[in-house]
């Protein structure tokens, strides 16, 4: 015991082991508790909803404590990683009943947001990267690791690119160069959880030879990514941070993979939010969520990265899009595919779990199950008659050696912890198989003896017992004590017998005693070597799960296709776009059941048709028209039929689009600016196969800046060389002027009928412009009082009666119409009295030199324009 005012030394030894990890929440393991402690304890008390005491722990001052059971670690870790914390787990390193002294301890994982393998703490479609960027003049690097599935993705590019990356597969933690932090903040915001790191780090010999060392390669070639300077440095730094937070087990990382730009469309992360094609907490429907009907979540990972990253190459396309119109035609083939993905299990995160040795052997057995059905999947799909389906088959590896041999050591119904034993098999060890005997058949094998003693010596009334000071015995009444063998050891006599033990009954004893003990320990150690011999089988698992997303993905695809009556695009290498009776895939799936998806024809043509004018009120369903153009073309892209009748898509590099009004307010930028800024990102990155859709350009600042941008955009895109095809949504219709005089600017509005008073609108595509946006109808609809309505109903007829001229989008006329406009009488009166009052006291308060006010007089001043207002 520590004397008053001295630490402990188990406080001692905990403040040492805090020292290292100063930003991390310690669980700190005191026998079957994992404590924290100070500062910690408050976290944690706060996030796990624990109960905070303060003990006095020998210190000089008391410390506040708060713990859980070891046993809910993974519960509660969970909550606090979710919470944002670095976690440090400090163990026993010995077994306190052999410590001498205070028990060995010290950190043995690190969990972070970003390096989380617990099952609890990921989820199961989505990946949990993990991303390390580095900065340098000319471009930047940039890294995603999964560490529970083993990919790794390195890229590089301008600042834009690194962005649109982050937006993409928005990584659970981001880790950069300390001096980098004020930057990544004024850019990003509390959006990413961060950690930063020390310059030193980010070093190109030091990151090459970490990759060198981890791959046991002499170089990166065969990886095909050797000239990325800087996205090796950010990997190399990923790599770094592992082993700094304990991961040393990191033999699953195989090898890493190139983002390139060119490999993919081009989507800016205005455009990914724009189109909602990922779920999120603050999204409710969204493509992904349509379009996910995979049925493992190796392929849920993959579908929602196809759809971020769509193919560029068409050959690649139409070998997608091929495979799954065979698919569709073969229906059992497709049947037997998909049952056997489903009973393979989670492969690639299976696999990562088994360098660490945290797999549990019910999943190692899964995972031989997974392979023998990979077997039967290579043999189904070996002599297809598509091409692409015959390469992914020759890709599969169902390993029979390791399979047999874990199905020939893990039993059939093994529990889910191998520290539970009952793992291994029988007739693999004969040691372990006579233990479990010993330990199974123990009273079988005494009463076996018993029996066999009294046949031998004719003592009837022999029996076998057991006490804790000589263990087990031979009892003799003292009846039968003279046929007692001379070899018999005597131990105790009673009143009423003796007591004797034989050297066989010693044996079995300490055969008995020990058997657990011993059982547990033999199967730990063939249970580790199963997962020793597991390794080398790590990267064909890796691909074997990699090739089971493919199929997975596309199978889903061609049952899209036939439940949502999707059909095969026809993809080329030209510039005209057309949908025949084109629907939105999402909009589609969430309509009231019976009601039916109005679908359009939409032409894009950058010789006769290049930029359409859309004209029409909110409501009619210009936004819709807008967003199932660009899905289409990227559903296309991706290698998914799509929701038309018929389409031929034009292979197309770059989707723009700048759809309604979002503030950046918390980066200071008001609607106008963002929209300003969207649309300038367009401009400068078009090209002959960019797709552009614009929505509401201009309503962020007043009508007359509005039109004029709205109309200097059209045009710009109009006269610009690349004549990029553009679907321009407005509500001024004074832009239907632009049709009279550029030949490739066509107008088209969403047609309506009215009945009565009332609007309704028909959400079909129509040629020619409107004039006429029903506002005042869609207020009517929203419940507004009818005197507004009326008096709106006036101002307007009034407006109305002079037109724009056709020299341009000119305001003149319009801001006349505006200053003309009659006001009600009793507002006049209204307005008129308070506007005199007010001219009085704006001449007053010029008339005040107010440098040479005193105090006194300025209270004086402010008493008489009360009184005027008053």
């Amino acid at each position: 015991m520590a004397k008053a005012g001295t630490v402990s030394p188990m406080m001692q030894q905990h403040k040492a082991i805090k020292q290292k990890y100063p930003d991390a929440v310690l669980l700190f393991r005191v026998g079957d508790f994992y404590e924290t402690f100070g500062g910690d304890a408050i976290v944690a008390a706060q996030v796990l909803g624990i109960t905070l005491t303060k003990r006095n722990n020998g210190d000089a001052g008391s410390s506040e404590l708060a713990g859980f059971p070891h046993h809910s670690l993974d519960t509660y870790l969970h909550k606090l990683v979710k919470a944002g914390h670095r976690v440090a787990i400090c163990d026993q390193l010995e077994d306190p009943k052999l410590a001498k002294g205070i028990v060995k301890r010290g950190v043995t994982e690190l969990v972070t947001p970003g390096i989380a393998t617990n099952d609890k703490m990921l989820e199961h479609n989505s990946n949990n990267f993990l991303a390390g960027i580095h900065y340098s003049e000319d471009q930047s690097g940039i890294a995603f690791l999964d560490i529970s599935t083993g990919e790794f993705f390195v890229a590089e590019g301008n600042q834009e690119y690194i962005d649109k990356l982050l937006q993409t597969l928005r990584p659970a933690e981001v880790i950069f160069q300390r001096s980098y932090q004020k930057m990544f903040k004024e850019q990003f915001g509390n959006r990413f959880y961060t950690y930063t790191m020390e310059s030193w780090i980010f070093d190109e010999a030091y990151a090459t030879e970490s990759l060198l060392k981890h791959f046991q390669t002499h170089s990166l070639k065969g990886f095909g990514v050797d000239g990325m300077r800087e996205g090796l440095i950010a990997a190399g730094a990923v790599l770094h941070y592992l082993k700094d937070t304990e991961h040393p087990n990191l033999q699953h990382i195989t090898g890493v993979q190139r983002i390139d730009r060119e490999d993919y469309l081009w989507m800016d992360r205005f455009t990914i939010r724009n189109l909602e094609l990922t779920g999120g907490p603050e999204l409710g429907n969204s493509l992904h969520k349509v379009l996910d009907n995979t049925v493992s979540p190796m392929g849920a990972r993959l579908l929602k990265r196809w759809i971020l990253l769509p193919l560029k190459d068409i050959n690649r396309i139409n070998e997608r899009l091929n495979l799954v119109e065979y698919f569709i035609r073969e229906v059992e083939l497709r049947n037997k595919i998909t049952h056997h993905i489903k009973q393979t299990g989670d492969v690639e995160r299976l696999v990562s779990k088994i360098p660490t040795k945290k797999i549990g052997p019910r999943e190692v057995l899964q995972l031989a199950r997974g392979l023998q059905h990979i077997e039967e999947l290579k043999a189904l799909t070996a002599n297809s008659e598509n091409a692409y389906l015959v390469k992914l088959s020759n890709t599969l590896d169902a390993c029979a050696d390791i399979r047999e041999r874990i199905h020939r050591t893990i039993c059939d119904t093994p529990p889910a912890v191998a520290a539970k034993g009952g793992v291994i098999s029988e007739g693999i060890h004969p040691e372990l198989d006579q233990l479990r005997q010993i330990a199974n058949g123990g009273k079988d094998y005494l009463n076996a003896l018993q029996q066999k003693e009294a046949d031998k010596t004719g003592i009837s009334s022999l029996k076998i017992g057991f006490n804790n000071v000589f263990g087990y015995f031979l009892e003799v009444t003292h009846t039968h004590k003279d046929k007692v063998p001379a070899d018999w050891i005597r131990k105790q006599t009673l009143t009423s017998a003796e007591r004797y033990i034989t050297p066989e009954l010693k044996e079995y004893e300490e055969k008995i005693v020990g058997a657990e003990e011993k059982i547990l320990g033999i199967e730990a150690a063939l249970y580790d070597e199963l997962l020793t011999a597991l390794q080398p089988f790590l990267a064909a698992m890796q691909l074997n799960g990699s090739v089971l997303a493919v199929m997975d993905c596309l199978i889903c695809f061609a049952g899209n296709a036939l439940q949502y009556n999707y059909k095969k695009p026809q993809m080329h290498e030209g510039y005209s776009l057309s949908m025949k009776e084109s629907r939105h895939p999402v909009i589609e799936r969430n309509l009231p059941i019976g009601e039916p998806y109005i679908a359009n024809d939409i032409d894009l043509d950058p010789e006769t048709k290049q930029i359409i004018i859309l004209t029409g009120p909110n409501m009619s369903g210009k936004s819709a028209i807008l967003r199932q153009t660009a899905l289409i073309t990227l559903m296309a892209h991706m290698g998914s039929f799509v929701p038309a009748d018929s389409a031929q898509i034009p292979l197309t590099d770059k989707i723009f689009t700048r759809v309604g009004a979002s503030d950046n307010l918390s980066g200071g930028e008001s609607t106008f600016m963002v929209e300003m800024n969207e649309t300038a990102s367009i401009i400068n990155n078009i090209t002959p196969r960019s797709l552009i859709l614009l929505d509401e350009i201009g309503r962020g600042t007043s009508t007359y800046d509005g039109i004029s941008i709205a109309w200097s955009i059209a045009e710009y895109l109009h006269q610009s060389d690349f004549r990029p095809r553009t679907l321009f949504a407005t509500h001024y219709h004074e832009l239907n002027e632009l049709e009279n005089k550029m030949p490739r600017i066509k107008n088209y509005h969403i047609t309506n009928k009215e009945v009565g008073n009332k609007v309704i609108f028909l959400r079909k595509l129509a040629p020619g412009g409107t004039t006429h946006s029903f506002g005042i109808h869609v207020a009517k609809m929203a419940g507004m009082p009818p005197s507004l309505i009326n008096r709106a109903n006036e101002i307007l007829h009034q407006l109305e009666e002079k037109h724009v001229d056709g020299n341009g989008p000119t305001v003149t006329a319009t801001n006349d119409r505006v200053k003309n406009i009659a006001t009600e009488k009793f507002q006049l009166s209204i307005f008129d009295a308070h506007s005199e009052t007010f001219d009085d006291i704006r001449q007053m308060l010029n008339g005040i030199d107010i440098n040479r006010l005193t105090p006194v007089e300025a209270l004086l001043k402010l008493q008489e324009i009360k009184s005027k207002v008053n």
